[in-house]
């Protein structure tokens, strides 16, 4: 008699999220079991359009906290849950972590995972960064295992009452999917091309940000530091999605607004790390700063804050250079120090790819999400 296999249901808040995190886990996961998608998205067939032959459920899992439809949530998925008769619930992301291990808790699933990615609680104050924290916390308190995508950001959880160790692990030497080097690798002819768009030639040095614009990420520190620096050969270029009305900020400071370029949302941050010769991340808070090691991938060096996930990502002196959060002296002059010495840009930018060959490979990740499960639920 042949054994079914087991079945897992992983839940993110929302598509993006599960193409961002989730892809080659996915592709390789479903060869041993029966896993279904649940998320918010308004086309539930786009992983077998992309050739992954998994079930996908929609639901609006809200980013923010609403009751009623968070509430509603909660009561189709534990619909769901209690129909499907799984083996596992994993999440990712805060809001989806909360409501699938308080369904999957209720119905009684054996194996029950969260995925910790950074926490929004750590540049809050008052009620709000108790009551956020409170989240995480009941979040692991329901958990069977508690996966983090860095080293660092374990031992914060754990120092700050989160999690306990023995329900914590973090996959190889962390982020929670590694990194395509086949996808993100040093590429001249993107590199041509993306400078010819932005009208730039190759005596131009060009630093960029590539994430969701937002306070948070330290970009009004990153577009001061540079506003800072009387170079007209430099440029500072933000890709990403503006989240709240940070491009309209930037610009007020800069004396020089033709050096600046921004870019939205973009399907190809690999071509515009090519393009680049520094990437910023002057970040508050990262779980991990997979962007970092993205970049590291392609062959450029890194400027970024010094705190716990980023010290993961990047070695200083090594792989890139720190600085202080909030420090907009020591980013101005870690700018000028990258900008002036193309010895060190190539030795860090070198070393950076190195470190992510070896381990940050996506491969690694996902062998080690296939190792815990088969731990777990054994294989059919």
């Amino acid at each position: 008699m042949i054994k079914s296999k087991a079945k897992i249901c992983f839940i993110l808040a929302t598509e993006l999220s599960v193409k961002a995190f989730l892809l080659n886990h996915l592709k390789v996961l479903s060869q041993y079991y029966d896993i279904t998608i649940i998320t918010n998205t308004k086309n539930p067939y786009f992983l077998t359009e992309i050739g992954i032959p998994i079930c996908v459920l929609q639901m609006n899992i809200t980013r923010n906290i609403n009751i009623m439809s968070d509430f509603k949530s909660l009561l189709s998925l534990v619909k769901i849950l209690y129909s499907g008769q799984f083996s596992a619930v994993h999440s990712v992301t805060p809001k989806a972590g909360l409501l699938a291990m308080l369904a999957s808790w209720l119905v009684g699933v054996p194996l029950r995972v969260h995925t910790f990615t950074g926490q929004v609680w750590v540049s809050k104050k008052g009620m709000k960064r108790f009551l956020l924290k409170r989240i995480d916390c009941l979040i692991a308190i329901l958990t069977t295992d508690n996966i983090i995508d860095s080293p660092s950001q374990k031992q914060f959880l754990i120092d700050q009452g989160v999690l306990i160790e023995k329900k914590s692990l973090v996959f190889a030497k962390g982020s929670i999917s590694g990194v395509d080097v086949a996808k993100f690798k040093p590429n001249k002819l993107a590199r041509a091309e993306i400078r010819n768009d932005l009208e730039l030639t190759e005596e131009c040095l060009l630093f960029a940000f590539i994430g969701r614009l937002n306070v948070d990420k330290g970009v009004l520190d990153l577009a001061k530091a540079f506003s800072r620096i009387s170079n007209n050969n430099l440029h500072l270029l933000f890709v990403g999605p503006d989240e709240q009305g940070m491009e309209a900020e930037i610009m007020k400071l800069q004396i020089n607004q033709s050096n600046v370029h921004f870019v939205g949302h973009t399907s190809s941050p690999e071509a515009y790390m090519a393009a680049a010769d520094v990437l910023c991340l002057p970040s508050y808070r990262e779980g991990f700063g997979t962007v970092l090691i993205e970049a590291a991938a392609v062959g450029i060096p890194v400027i970024a804050s010094r705190i716990y996930g980023i010290t993961d990502a990047v070695v200083d002196h090594e792989t890139g250079l720190l600085h202080n959060p909030h420090d907009i002296d020591s980013i101005q002059q870690l700018m000028e120090s990258m900008s002036s010495n193309h010895v060190l840009r190539a030795k860090l930018g070198g070393q950076a790819r190195k470190r992510v060959i070896e381990g940050f490979n996506s491969e690694l990740i996902t062998q080690a999400w296939v190792d815990f499960y088969q731990e777990k639920l054994g294989v059919a």
